[in-house]
C-alpha cells in the first residue's frame, strides 16, 4: 500500500488507489484538549471512576474526537496538502468500537470515486477510510469527500 507525503491534485487520484497513515498514540492530553475545545466534559470521557463502572470498563474517546483524528490522518498523510479546497462531508460514518487512552491508531484510505463538477479548477475526490487500533480493531469507518485542486 502506498505511503505518500506528496500532494496530489485531482488528476493524480484514481479509484482503487490506496494510502496508509502513520500511527499515533492517543493520550490523556487528547481527551482534555478535545473536552475543552468542544465543551463536552461528559463523565464517560473525563471521570475515571464513573467510566470504570460503565459499559466500556474505562474512559473512551468522544465520537467526534475519533472523527477528528481520522480527518487529521488524511491531512497528515500529505496527499491533500495545499490541494484540498474544502472538506465537503460524508455519506456515512461508523464508530464500531471505542478508542481508549493508550491506543495507537492509524488510518487506511482508498479512493472510491473521483468526480468532475462545475468548478473549473477543482474536482471531488471521495476516500473510503478505516481506522484501526494496535490490535487491528476497527474504531472508525467512513467516506470523506474533498474538493481537490486541479493541476494548473
Amino acid at each position: 500500500m502506498a505511503y505518500s507525503y506528496e500532494p496530489h491534485h485531482f488528476e493524480d487520484f484514481e479509484a482503487g488507489q490506496e494510502f496508509k497513515s502513520v500511527g499515533r498514540t492517543v493520550t490523556e492530553s487528547d481527551f482534555v484538549m478535545h473536552s475543552a475545545l468542544a465543551g463536552d466534559w461528559t463523565e464517560l470521557h473525563t471521570n475515571k471512576e464513573y467510566a470504570e463502572e460503565g459499559p466500556f470498563d474505562g474512559r473512551i474517546a468522544h465520537g467526534p474526537m475519533t472523527f477528528v483524528h481520522a480527518t487529521g490522518f488524511v491531512y497528515r498523510s500529505g496527499i491533500v496538502e495545499r490541494t484540498a479546497y474544502a472538506f465537503l462531508g460524508m455519506n456515512y460514518m461508523d464508530l464500531p468500537n471505542p478508542v481508549y487512552i493508550g491506543d495507537t491508531i492509524s488510518l487506511e484510505m482508498e479512493v472510491s470515486e473521483t468526480k468532475d463538477v462545475d468548478h473549473d479548477d477543482a474536482g471531488i475526490v471521495v476516500l473510503d477510510t478505516e481506522m484501526t487500533n494496535q490490535d487491528d480493531t476497527v474504531v472508525f469507518q467512513g467516506d470523506m469527500k474533498f474538493l481537490i485542486k486541479r493541476k494548473e
